[in-house]
């Protein structure tokens, strides 16, 4: 390649792992995984760099399937039932978030992970760098969940919550928590909000604290919220809207 035609692919092209990002195909880093795998081709060469300029005049395949052109970005609005694992490819054969999607569904990525037992609100998307943003802790964008316990409800217990803990030698940040009534059975539901999520971390903090969680709900994540969703249900955000909620800097970015 010359050196001339090298230039004007950086001018007006992207790295090969951030366009197989917009393209729906993975995520970056996933698709930094599949370069080093040698997974990857442009023009019938293999790629090893993540950071090769392409643009939509090369031919992409990846395990020799072609990738389409960059579309629209997209996000949709999923109440994921409890039972379903938030993977591509189970290999304990579990069912999976994907698999529950309409046939008309484009490929899409879950923004973050709802384990096997939560249920709730799920964001997908078919663009890498609109998860990516969304994934941020930096982005300040609350979680809020409802959140069934079992255990006796003491302020101090709580006020352990709100300062934050640490287990195992993790600390978990502190979290909004309040009781959605007062407590009338063993069972109690809460209301707990968070601005960034690790593993099974509701689970894990409530459970130092002597409250076991037995059904666990996301209803919101950011300014979207579960509302009256359907279980199973699927519905598509209008790109304005999406692009309402976005820094204008990360709108531009993403959309154009």
């Amino acid at each position: 390649m010359s050196k001339k035609t090298q230039d004007l692919m950086e001018e007006n092209g992207e790295r090969i792992a951030k366009y197989l990002s917009r393209a729906g195909i993975c995520s970056r880093r996933e698709a930094e995984r599949m370069i080093d795998e040698g997974r990857v081709r442009v023009d019938g060469e293999i790629v090893t760099n993540p950071a090769t300029f392409v643009t939509e005049a090369n031919v992409i395949k990846v395990d020799n399937g072609k990738v389409g052109k960059k579309v629209p970005p997209r996000l949709f609005l999923f109440n994921k039932p409890v039972g379903l694992i938030t993977t591509t490819n189970d290999p304990k054969g579990r069912p999976t978030v994907f698999e529950m999607l309409p046939r008309t569904m484009p490929r899409v990525l879950s923004v973050g992970r709802l384990d096997l037992n939560t249920e709730g609100l799920l964001l997908l998307t078919n663009d890498g760098e609109l998860k990516r943003y969304m994934e941020l802790p930096d982005t300040g964008w609350v979680r809020t969940y409802r959140v069934r316990v079992m255990g006796a409800i003491f302020q101090d217990r709580l006020e352990r919550v709100r300062r934050g803990i640490t287990i195992d030698g993790i600390r978990y940040g502190p979290m909004e928590v309040r009781l959605e009534k007062e407590q009338t059975s063993a069972n109690t539901w809460l209301i707990v909000s968070l601005t960034e999520g690790k593993n099974r971390e509701i689970r894990k903090v409530l459970e130092a604290v002597g409250l076991t969680v037995n059904r666990l709900i996301r209803l919101s994540y950011g300014p979207f919220k579960l509302g009256k969703l359907g279980r199973g249900e699927i519905i598509e955000i209008r790109p304005d809207m999406v692009r309402k909620n976005l820094p204008k800097d990360m709108a531009k970015k993403i959309f154009g």
